[in-house]
This record gives C-alpha cells, sequence and structure tokens, in this order.
C-alpha cells in the first residue's frame, strides 16, 4: 500500500531534486542508504527531429539535454538517454534496471554515451518489441540490470532471450563494437576505380535493420549523400558481390536487428571458392533490371539459352571467362600482379548456373521477349503487376514456376554453403 507522501509528482529531465519528499532525498544524499536504492525505470522512448530519421520536433529539449549536451552528443536526442544520463551523474552507486532498445549498447552514433556511461551490466534479457503492447517493428527490446557502483567499458554480454510468450530461446551475445571499423570502412578500400560503371550499389547503414536498402541501381544514379554508394566495376566487382551477398544471404530477424556487419580479414582474399560463391550468389539475387540502361550483369551466351537475338553486353560471361583485365595498383589478392583470372565454381554454385539457365531458356522461348531481361525482368515477364505496380508474388506459368522454384532452392543451398565463412572472416561476430 502507498502511503501519501510518496505518491508525488516530478518531472526527471526538468526538476531540481529539492522538489522531492525529504524522505526520499535523505535517502539519494547518504552514500550508504543509497546503496540500497534500486531504480526501475521505463521513461518515454520519444526521440528528437533530425535530418537523418523520424521524430518528434522539440520533444528532447530539457534542462538535462542543456545540462549534459557535451556528454551525450548525438544521443541527447533520446529521451530515455537523458534519463539514464541523469541518474548517472547525480544518483551515483545504486541499481538501475530499464526496457530499451538495444541502440545504447551497439550503435555506432551511440559511442559518445557509452564513452561516459561507465558502469556494470550486471544482466541482459531480451524480448521481441511485439511483447509489448501497440509497438511495432521488428527489433529486441532489453531488460538491462545496471550497478552504477561499478566502473566498467561495457564491451560484450551474453543475454538470454525470450520470445513473446516467455518462453525460453537461447542466449545471443552482444557486443559494443566500439574499436572495431564497420563494412563500409572496407569499401574505402575499393570503392575508387575509374573503369567503366556497370552499376550503382546503395550500402545504407552497417547493420541488418538496413538490410533491405542494400541494393543496385543504374549507374551513376543519384542517391541521398547519407547513402554509402559506390560505382560498380570489372575493377571491384569481385568485392562488390561479397558486400551484396554478406548484406543480404542472412535474413533479418527482431534479434539481429542491431547487429553490425565489419570490417572483415584478410581471409576471403585467399578463398577464391567465397569469392566465386558470393559472385554466383548476387547474379542469381540482385534487383538489376534492364530499365537501368544497358544490362552488363547476364550469366550465360546467347547460345547457352537459346536467344533470339544478340545481347548488347557480353561483359559478365568475358569476366567469368578470364577475359577482362582487372586494373588495380595491386592484384585481387595483393599479391603484386594483375592477371584475367578464369573463375572456376563449386558444385553447388554451378547447380544454381545449371538452374538459372534453364529458367534463361524458358523466358528466351517465348515470342517477342526482351533478349537482354535480367533476372528481374524476367520475374516481371511471368509474374506481372497489381493495379498498383507492384510485381506479383505468384504467377500462372506451372513451368516458370517451377523453374524459379528450383533456382531459389539451389540459391538456398549456396547460401547455407556461404553463411559460415562470413562468420569465419569476421563480416559478422557471432
Amino acid at each position: 500500500n502507498l502511503l501519501h507522501n510518496h505518491v508525488f509528482q516530478f518531472d526527471f529531465l526538468n526538476d531540481d531534486f529539492s522538489k522531492l519528499p525529504q524522505s526520499l532525498q535523505d535517502i539519494i544524499n547518504d552514500e550508504e542508504k543509497r546503496k540500497k536504492l534500486v531504480i526501475y525505470i521505463n521513461p518515454p522512448y520519444a526521440e528528437a527531429d533530425n535530418r537523418i530519421g523520424e521524430g518528434r520536433k522539440g520533444v528532447a529539449e530539457s534542462t538535462i539535454h542543456k545540462k549534459y549536451s557535451k556528454n551525450m552528443g548525438y544521443t541527447k536526442r533520446e529521451m530515455y538517454i537523458q534519463f539514464l544520463t541523469r541518474i548517472y551523474f547525480e544518483i551515483p552507486d545504486v541499481v538501475l534496471a530499464n526496457f530499451s532498445k538495444l541502440k545504447n549498447l551497439q550503435a555506432p552514433r551511440f559511442k559518445d554515451f557509452r564513452s561516459f556511461f561507465r558502469v556494470k551490466l550486471e544482466k541482459l534479457f531480451l524480448t521481441p518489441a511485439k511483447t509489448f503492447d501497440n509497438v511495432k517493428g521488428t527489433f529486441p527490446i532489453g531488460f538491462f540490470i545496471w550497478d552504477t557502483a561499478q566502473v566498467e567499458d561495457f564491451q560484450f554480454i551474453e543475454a538470454d532471450v525470450y520470445d513473446k510468450n516467455r518462453g525460453f530461446i537461447g542466449i545471443k551475445n552482444i557486443w559494443a563494437y566500439d574499436n572495431l571499423n564497420f563494412i563500409n570502412d572496407w569499401v574505402k578500400t575499393f570503392r575508387n576505380t575509374n573503369s567503366e560503371s556497370i552499376g550503382t550499389i546503395i550500402g545504407v547503414g552497417s547493420d541488418f535493420q538496413n538490410q533491405r536498402l542494400v541494393r543496385f541501381g543504374e549507374p551513376f544514379m543519384k542517391v541521398p549523400a547519407s547513402n554509402h554508394n559506390w560505382q560498380t566495376t570489372k575493377d571491384n566487382l569481385i568485392q562488390t558481390s561479397i558486400y551484396y551477398t554478406v548484406r543480404r544471404i542472412i535474413d533479418a530477424t527482431w534479434l539481429n536487428d542491431r547487429d553490425q556487419f565489419l570490417f572483415p580479414n584478410d581471409g576471403w582474399q585467399t578463398d577464391l571458392d567465397f569469392q566465386n560463391d558470393c559472385l554466383t550468389h548476387t547474379l542469381f539475387s540482385n534487383n538489376i533490371s534492364n530499365s537501368f540502361g544497358i544490362n552488363h550483369w547476364i550469366p550465360f551466351t546467347e547460345q547457352e539459352v537459346n536467344a533470339q537475338e544478340r545481347f548488347e553486353s557480353y561483359f559478365m560471361t568475358d569476366f567469368i571467362n578470364g577475359k577482362i583485365k582487372i586494373d588495380t595498383e595491386n592484384d585481387l589478392f595483393g599479391y603484386g600482379y594483375n592477371q584475367p583470372i578464369k573463375r572456376e565454381f563449386s558444385e553447388d554454385a554451378k547447380a544454381v548456373f545449371d538452374a538459372g539457365r534453364q529458367l534463361w531458356k524458358y523466358y528466351h522461348s517465348k515470342p517477342n521477349v526482351n533478349v537482354n531481361a535480367s533476372l528481374y525482368d524476367i520475374r516481371e515477364y511471368f509474374q506481372g503487376r497489381n493495379d498498383k505496380g507492384k510485381m506479383n508474388n505468384k504467377s500462372d506459368d506451372q513451368t516458370y514456376i517451377s523453374l524459379i522454384g528450383e533456382l531459389r532452392n539451389k540459391l538456398s543451398l549456396l547460401a547455407n554453403k556461404i553463411k559460415p565463412k562470413i562468420y569465419e572472416y569476421e563480416f559478422l561476430k557471432e
């Protein structure tokens, strides 16, 4: 039962502690009593407006916002960060528990917060956001228990994971990533090239929540300045294929939403099998469209698919057969030479090519087709679009359904071969 003097109104982000009931002030101001103080916090999770994401204008303005602005940096726009910041500086040596997203632990933009909020994270468990009423989205919510009396930089914790029905799923490793370089830092090592572009690749962010935004576009397409993008050419096609595959091949889930893709170790450079598997995956899973201009991504010759006319570009088959010289200061593997490389594919990759070849053949058996069609164009041909302009998920052509199904099955088997190497080469942490 609550006592009358224990119920009070207090604006935590604006009011001075002198407005608290005297009995609570006595606890806060007494070092020994404060050790027994446990603070449970579930503050508003609104964030202020900014150029990058959604928010509410002016919502983060407060006394705490002004007082600790330099400490919080970018994170001052998050109201719950302001709550944690005030507790850290003004109510030291307490046990603190809170619900929140994992941004304060993992997001690169929250490094400023982690640099001063140096307290021990005793325990963390995760549950889907949809566990909470009126919360939408596929991301984890964490329940944190901090001991603010212990100084510790957060680097890693094993979190217990539960589903929305309170069923235990397992353990999830959560990393801070503060002393690591990200996958878009790796891009800087190969993005500059003067060779002819065969397409723009857009690499938004470095985590799973941006997975669906990683895609191809026409050469030199205009994209927002905040997005990582570069031109795909003969000089960086392998690296670009690795990037695209790594970012897309593992499904984004509520649990890996904030996992970060990293600058890899050097192991991939000598693994031709991995390189060619990623090239194969990219060729048969991308969004390249003939509407982008000349289609340089056709992985077959006219003879292989019984095309009715000549292709406009032989770039991809020439590249695969080692007929194109790679113009870089060092060759792809850092050995100091440039030689055309005939691509030798694994059995799983060959199976993808075989399935794709049958699909292309079937498409080219139809009258009046676009001879330079990409996989995306072929899908559009058979599946059509609805009245809203969105491509349909199904087709009435059962032969096509069988062929595209077989291609997807072979891609899935190839994906299972590639995934372990994504962790082996440290694109992701386990």
